[in-house]
Parts: C-alpha cells; structure tokens; sequence
C-alpha cells in the first residue's frame, strides 16, 4: 500500500485543521487509499535492548538506526520496495569517471530549530564521523565509501579538511572517490551519512542528543528518553514534508523478554514485536494477519577467535571446519526458530541484490557426512571425547540467541565430545567484549548497509571495524579491494564468490542461519515495506487505520 510523498496542494489544505492536521480525525481518510485513518496515530513497538547512541557519528545497530532515520534525514531514502529516493537532496549527478558524486540538496530542509539544512552540514558531519577524536564505531563504513583523503583524515595522518567532500554553495554537496563505486548512492542511506547540526553539538558535547538539546532534520523530534525503558519522537513541524506525515508519535519500549513483549502484545499496549523463538507455527495460524514472516538481508553467525591471543584450538583450520560442520542447520530453522529462516552455508544471503550463492561443499553434505567428517578433522587435529575442547559461547542477553547457543552446545557436545557452556551479557557490554576480543566464540548477526554482497564480505577484511574473529587473508584483502574497481558486475561477482569459498575453507565465522523479518504487526499498521529487505522502514511511510 504504497502512497505518494507529495500532495496536490488543495488536497493538503483541505486537511489542514486549524494548527493541526486533518489525519488525527476519525473521519479523515487516507489521501490515496481512501481507507478512514485511525484517530491515534501512535505507533509503539518494543526493542530488545537500549542502543550504545542515536547520534548518527556513533550509531552502530540495527535499533539505533531505527531511531536515527526518524529524526535525521540523509541525501536519500528508500521506498518501501527498497528503491532509492529523494531524502534532503532532490537527486545527484555521476561525472563520466564515476569519481565525483554531485548531490542537489531542496532549499526547503530545515532543522528542528528553524535553521536552514545546508550542504555545510553533510560536510561537517561526515568529516566528523571520520575524525579520529570522534572514534565512530562505523568510521571504517566511509573507508568502503571510498572517499577521497579518507584512510589518511582516519588515521589522523590528515586534517579533516582534506576528506573528499566539499560544499560549493549551500545546495550542492560533492563528494570526490577514489574508486567508482556503482552502489555509492545507497550508501548515503545509512545513519553514519546523516547530518548533524553543527553549533548543537559543540554547545552541548556529548549530551548533544538529549530531548532538552537535541535540534534533528528529520519527519520527528526527540521528545522523552528514560534509559532502558522508553524513547519518544514525535512531529517535527519543521520538517518539510511535514503536511504528509501521518504517524504522530513513535514510541519505542525496551523489553528484554520476548514472551512479556508478546503478552504486552496481544495487551494492545505495542503495534509491533518480534515473535518469540519457535511460535510463528502457532501465532501464524491464530492471527493469520498479524504474523509476518518475509525474508531480510541479515546473516545471524559465530565469531570464532583467530586472534594470536584467542584459544590455541581455534588456530587450527580443522578444528573451525569441524565446528562448522557439526551445527544442524536446519534443526536450528525448522525446530527451534520455526519462523521461516533459511540454513547459512555463506556470509552472504541470496536475497543480496545481483549475488549468486556460490556453490560451497558443505552445503551439499547430508548431516551424517558432515557428522563424519567433523569427527575425523577433529581426531587429527588431536581432539575428541579423551582430550575434549572446553569453550564458550558469548551471547547478548535474549532467550532465542540462549536456545540457539544451547541448541549448538549440545551438537558440539553429542558429536565432537566438547565441553561447552554458554555466557550472556547485556548489549553494550557484548558489544565491548566482542569487539575487544575478549570471548572464545560469540553470537553475531549483520545487516546489509547496503544492497551488495561487499557490506557482508567486506567484514572478512582485516582491516574491517566489524572483523571481530579477528580474522586476517593478504588474498582475502587483496582481491575484497580488487572488487571496487572491478571492471564488470560479472567480475566482482567471482571475487564475491572467491572470498565465500575461501571463508567457507578458513572458517574464521561459522553462518549458521538467513533471517526473516519475524513480526506481530498489529492489522491497523498500514505500509509496513515487507518488499525492502534491508527494511529500512521510516514511521513517517507509516499509517494507522481505524478498526
């Protein structure tokens, strides 16, 4: 139920009703649809844990980001099949190089505060993002943008003023490349991309994202934050497609336990929460148009330490193939997840745009021969029930990641003989501990950035800010760089194919499943993009009707 971005200006007065809008009115209909609106327009839904930020120089996961696209609005959007559109700028030009990106940004963006959105801002944003004092946990994500200047302005070996984007005049943003990368203007989709407003942050430092101070150019304004219980956006009337924002207020709610989120639910107290571990069968089958299950561009994966300083066991090849092999994938979708997801035999899903699942022997094994095989690489690497390995699984605190790791625990037990045992931490401290090193194997998933197989294979890089096994391949490296420049689609689809046989033989990460977006969306939640399957979705797409 896709609708326009612009009204027809009669349409939009005849809405208008004094200061407010006609859209919080039981009778009011949807302009395209016809369909009468519901009178609230709140949507609430629950996040499993409190995002590390929502600045946008230092979001780093998928609920961050959530709340980063409703109050920031980068260059571009995405639509609700996932196609780029217009976000502060109107479009862009590529010069016949493909070096130069030239972005034209509406001279009718405004922050929250009145000020005018200039292209000055993405300048200072970006080289914000990038500077070293910042330390943007997705500083490496302008390194893959291939920005001029920017490994240097990283490693503090330049002054930000030398990164590759500039500001001719206040609607014209240009960014200058060092390779031409075909997929650059998805790129700008992404939280890390968003302007933020210069004189807020150094007023405020870094309480600059507290309701009290906050000034945001996006279809919503920060008005409430209670750390690890509730965040609240509501309008912004300064945002300049305001007149066509239906959704007035977003809350979103921190609840740890997926079983309270659903009773919480099925309460009407949320319009959204994903289904618990194993449910989908039932709840699919009692709110057949509340369940939702469609695929998404995630891979949900272990990080096994390759680090000098990790176990002595996972420096042996054999050993991580071992691991590997032993994991029953499809126990895990069909037995204990239940919700539609697909067995992982690479890093990359096939929902990736222009990917081809390369072909990966493990993949086409029975469970018994790969059962087999563990077994014998693991008795010539020395191991088994006589002289067992004793691990650990490090896991952000929820109870479908602590199915998975007891689900796995006990096929490495059953088959490999392994003493394992399993360890939660809440999400910031994970964060920290996997990205410090400090675990043996540890539960991971990632999320497209972007609709191309290098926001996943690019992780494998030695360089990448996100390589938390610790995993290091001068081939890997080589040929991950020799894909930007890759003359042909064809071309860089064989070296995707290199880096996944490549992984699969090494087996620094062990993909163990594909998502999907497995939800309870309340019937009245009107335009949720199912179709996007990064699913980047933006409350002011959204609507609610009247029951």
């Amino acid at each position: 139920m896709k609708f326009k971005t612009t009204l027809m200006a009669t349409t939009a007065a005849v809405m208008v009703m004094g200061a407010g809008f006609a859209y919080a009115d039981a009778h009011a209909t949807h302009p395209e649809t016809g369909e009468v609106l519901a009178s609230d327009q709140t949507f609430t839904y629950r996040v499993l844990d409190e995002s590390p930020s929502i600045d946008p120089g230092l979001i780093e996961d998928v609920s961050g980001s959530e709340v980063g696209r409703d109050l920031f609005e980068g260059l571009m959007n995405q639509d609700e099949e996932g196609n780029l559109v217009p976000g502060v700028a109107t479009g862009y030009e590529i010069s016949d190089d493909g070096m130069t990106f030239t972005f034209t940004l509406r001279d009718n963006a405004k922050w929250s505060n009145g000020d005018p959105v200039t292209a000055n801002d993405f300048v200072y944003a970006w080289r914000r993002a990038a500077d070293p004092e910042l330390a943007s946990p997705y500083s490496w994500f302008l390194s893959l943008m291939s920005i001029e200047g920017v490994d240097d302005v990283l490693s503090g070996d330049a002054p930000l003023d030398t990164l590759g984007v500039s500001a001719p005049d206040d609607h014209t943003f240009v960014v200058q490349l060092t390779t031409p990368l075909p997929y650059f203007a998805q790129m700008t989709t992404h939280a890390t991309t968003f302007p933020v407003h210069q004189a807020t942050v150094e007023a405020h430092g870094s309480e600059w994202t507290r309701p009290e101070n906050i000034v945001s150019n996006g279809a919503y304004v920060l008005t409430e934050h209670v750390p690890q219980e509730r965040m609240v956006r509501e309008r912004n009337e300064m945002y300049w497609d305001n007149e066509n924002t239906i959704i007035d207020k977003v809350v979103s709610l921190v609840i740890n336990d997926e079983n309270v989120a659903l009773t919480r639910y099925l309460a009407g107290e949320l319009d959204r929460t994903e289904v618990p571990t194993g449910q989908y069968p039932r709840l699919s089958e009692e709110y057949p148009e509340e369940a939702l299950s469609f695929p998404r561009l995630c891979s949900y994966y272990y990080n096994v330490n390759v680090r000098e300083d990790g176990p002595a066991w996972a420096q042996d090849q054999r050993v991580r193939q071992a691991l590997s092999l032993a994991v029953n994938r499809d126990v895990i979708v069909e037995n204990v997840l239940a919700g539609g997801q697909f067995p992982a035999y690479t890093f990359t899903p096939e929902t990736t745009a222009g990917f081809n699942v390369p072909d990966v022997p493990i993949a086409s094994m029975s469970q018994d021969e790969r059962n087999a095989m563990a077994v014998e690489l693991m008795a010539e690497a020395g191991y088994g029930p006589d002289n067992p390995i004793t691990t650990e699984i490090l896991y952000n605190t929820s109870e479908g990641h602590r199915q998975i790791a007891i689900a796995i625990s006990q096929m490495w037990k059953q088959t490999l003989g392994m003493e394992v045992t399993i360890a939660n931490m809440e999400w910031q401290t994970f964060l920290e501990a996997r990205g410090n090193g400090d675990f043996e194997i540890s539960r991971a998933g990632w999320c497209g950035d972007y609709n191309e197989a290098s926001t996943f294979l690019d992780l494998l890089d030695s360089g990448s800010g996100y390589n938390d096994a610790g995993y290091a391949n001068a081939e890997v490296d080589e040929i991950l760089a020799a894909a930007k420049t890759a003359g042909s689609d064809a071309e860089r689809a064989e070296i995707y194919t290199r880096v996944e046989q490549i992984a699969a033989e090494e087996v620094p990460i062990i993909p163990i499943y594909h998502y999907t977006g497995v939800y309870m969306l309340d019937d009245d939640v009107a335009n949720w993009p199912v179709n996007n399957v990064e699913q980047n979705w933006y409350s002011k797409n959204l609507y609610k009707v009247a029951n």
